[in-house]
């Protein structure tokens, strides 16, 4: 199904498409379908995944880079030709697609992307319920660990501050082509029922994010900038590093810092 070209056309992307077909549909299993009615494909290619979404109760949209992608996919699936976007998911303003409508988000990610389709997502967090999806397996893995993992990082505190994450299985090189040199690995995030922070969310990403640029030193270190008083700093967390904490804990955190009269 994948042609020469598609696969030149694709290198720069970081893409590898996806031949087989059980696969394909097991990832498109993994949407639960519930508490939306509409789900946007991120980099379709040749739609060996899209035909499975196809086949579900839902609307399904794709929004794909490539041009050849483009004109392969109007042209072979005729009952979506008008929900396929040529548009950079990552500077598109997709409410121009779902206004104000929940959608989830699906896709075979192009490895060099897939965090910033992952931040992307949080940044719209309250028309996203749920977001499934093939990462490298390194970074599924990250996204969902837990604290006391030497993979857990920014990534995985600010994903899971919003959503409940589920690493579901692990997918060969012998499935793509072009072969990525890595095995992929795919997840679920579902919105937690309440995912509104009860700290300022600003902070709470600065927090996050500082803490684990030096994720070897204890927080009384690596949070230095945040002008805290002597008082604070004594406190019994501040002598941890920053996978030692949980979600819970960095926001436990943030809230101490805030109330800091000395913070600025």
């Amino acid at each position: 199904m994948t042609n020469h070209h598609q696969v030149k056309a694709k290198k720069h992307l970081g893409q590898h498409f996806l031949t087989d077909e059980s696969v394909a549909q097991d990832i498109a299993d993994t949407l639960s379908l519930q508490g939306y009615k509409h789900v946007l494909e991120i980099g379709p290619g040749m739609g060996v995944l899209t035909k499975y979404l196809l086949q579900k109760p839902i609307t399904t949209h794709v929004i794909e880079i490539d041009n050849e992608s483009v004109d392969y996919l109007k042209a072979n699936y005729l009952n979506l030709a008008n929900r396929v976007y040529e548009k950079d998911f990552l500077n598109y303003d997709l409410t121009q697609i779902f206004k104000d409508e929940p959608f989830a988000i699906i896709g075979n990610f192009p490895y060099n992307i897939s965090t910033q389709i992952v931040f992307k997502t949080l940044e719209m967090r309250d028309q996203i319920p749920e977001f499934s999806g093939m990462f490298q397996k390194e970074v599924a893995q990250r996204i969902c660990s837990k604290e006391g993992s030497k993979v857990y990082g920014i990534l995985s505190v600010l994903t899971q501050a919003f959503y409940d994450a589920e690493y579901l299985f692990t997918v060969p090189p012998t499935v793509f082509n072009p072969p990525p040199k890595v095995d992929s690995g795919v997840l679920r995030l579902q919105r937690k029922e309440n995912y509104s922070l009860p700290v300022d969310e600003t902070l709470f990403f600065r927090v996050v994010k500082t803490a684990f640029q030096q994720r070897r030193k204890t927080l009384r270190n690596s949070l230095k900038t945040f002008n805290l008083s002597d008082n604070l700093k004594a406190n019994v967390i501040f002598g941890k590093r920053p996978e030692q904490l949980s979600v819970e804990s960095f926001l436990e955190l943030t809230q101490l810092i805030e109330n800091d009269e000395n913070q600025d």
